[in-house]
């Protein structure tokens, strides 16, 4: 590797860190500024049982008797080092809470990946050699109609079409296959909006140049010259859409649990939101923001591996999102 992307990574890798902890120090003011004590909604519950010295014991352990610096400095410092502390709903660690069903949600995000990206893919490749006639403009407006129409829409109509009409899954086992296939689907549609208007606007760009017509008049199929000729050059500003959409697939992840009924992170954190568990929701939002941040880092350092072309001469700027920029993440790029 060269000095000057060994530089570039470590200025991202540093920016990423002040990010996260950016992140994690905002996290706190605002859940910190919540309204309600949680003290009292949970705590003092006469549900829960807990008696005077053992909500004393609690207070103590979580650090909510000490002024409000002291506590983000153990906090944040607790978090650095892996500990995210207790449940004040359960008094379980939040490290075992978010294992028990962070494996679901894993699941369900990287099936609905999967989906955008097939997705995606397939309505690019037609909107290229589907003629006109037989519905390449309808193609094209896929797009918009993914975008414009929210998961929880389509995880409703899928569940009422293939599980209460045709009955390929049942709603009280959730965490079938079949079920998780409906449920991915109906994360992966919306968010293969973004990632098929960008690889349509990149086909079309490299569809127009010279070499493309070299290959087609050489008697080169359609589906050989977009998997040889279009589809790489197509697809490397496609990396900065997949990282930019990750938020809107985490997001979409909890809704959709929710509606297909699955236990995960969606559940959890609508737990601890209605119980005021600052240390489960805390944790939950920044580790999402550590993901967040990560997935870019890892994208801004991909790209350039990706595209010989880019030189890195160590100034930064913006990712673009199309084939004309020549060049995506953290460094500025040339093109010889």
């Amino acid at each position: 590797m060269s000095n000057a992307y060994l530089g570039l990574a470590a200025r991202r890798l540093a920016q990423a860190i002040i990010v996260i902890l950016l992140a994690y120090v905002l996290t706190f003011v605002v859940v910190s500024i919540l309204p309600g004590d949680p003290i009292t909604n949970v705590l003092r519950d006469p549900q829960n049982g807990f008696t005077e010295d053992e909500i004393r014991q609690i207070i103590a352990a979580q650090g909510l008797d000490q002024p409000v610096l002291v506590q983000l400095w153990t906090s944040l410092t607790h978090f650095l080092t892996g500990d995210l502390g207790l449940s004040m709903r359960s008094n379980r660690p939040v490290t075992t809470l978010i294992g028990e069903v962070l494996p679901s949600t894993l699941i369900l995000a990287s099936s609905g990946f999967a989906v955008a990206l097939l997705l995606a893919t397939t309505v690019a490749y037609g909107t290229q050699f589907v003629p006109k006639r037989s519905g390449q403009g309808l193609l094209r407006g896929f797009p918009s109609l993914f975008l414009s129409v929210p998961n929880f829409v389509i995880g409703l109509v899928l569940i009422h079409l293939f599980g209460f009409q045709l009955g390929l899954f049942k709603v009280i086992a959730p965490n079938s296959f079949w079920a998780t296939f409906f449920a991915a689907i109906a994360l992966g549609i919306p968010v293969s909006a973004q990632i098929a208007e960008v690889l349509i606007a990149n086909l079309d760009h490299e569809r127009a140049q010279d070499y493309a017509a070299v290959a087609r008049s050489r008697g080169l199929g359609p589906f050989r010259l977009f998997a040889k000729h279009l589809l790489k050059p197509s697809s490397l500003p496609v990396v900065t859409i997949i990282a930019l959409t990750l938020g809107e697939l985490l997001g979409g992840s909890l809704i959709t649990e929710t509606v297909f009924g699955r236990t995960g992170i969606g559940s959890l954190v609508q737990r601890s939101v209605s119980t005021q568990d600052l240390p489960v929701l805390q944790a939950v939002i920044s580790l999402a923001a550590v993901v967040f941040v990560l997935v870019n880092l890892i994208a801004d350092l991909v790209y350039p591996l990706l595209d010989p072309r880019v030189k890195l001469v160590g100034a930064a700027s913006r990712r673009p999102t199309t084939a004309d920029d020549g060049a995506v993440g953290a460094s500025q790029a040339v093109t010889p």
